[in-house]
């Protein structure tokens, strides 16, 4: 049973890989935002999001693939891990707080 989740966990770190990379290419090319200050932020928001968790996914997949009797290596790839889901976790909270923050401004 912990195979199949660890598996399961594999697949979709492997199609979140995929997708950040597709994400990242449709963020670079979207419009020129220079004279939208809030547009231009959540688009920042939104490429840093998808950057940190791009750095999730090599640094997992490179903790599973390397040898597991070197640990200085491992070592650094977990705290690689760990830092990088929660950059991830405050840009995708720090979203919604932009934009209430930004409405807030407006009122």
């Amino acid at each position: 049973m912990h195979a199949s989740n660890l598996l399961c966990h594999e697949f979709v770190v492997a199609v979140s890989f995929v997708a950040c990379i597709l994400g990242l290419g449709l963020l670079w090319n979207c419009p020129d935002t220079k004279h939208d200050d809030q547009q231009e932020t959540e688009i920042i928001l939104f490429r840093m999001s998808f950057t940190y968790w791009l750095v999730y996914c090599v640094a997992f997949g490179l903790e599973k693939m390397v040898f597991h009797n070197y640990e200085p290596l491992i070592m650094t790839l977990k705290i690689t891990t760990a830092l990088s889901y929660f950059l991830t976790f405050s840009c995708i909270l720090s979203l919604p707080l932009h934009k209430f923050a930004v409405h807030r401004v407006e009122e």
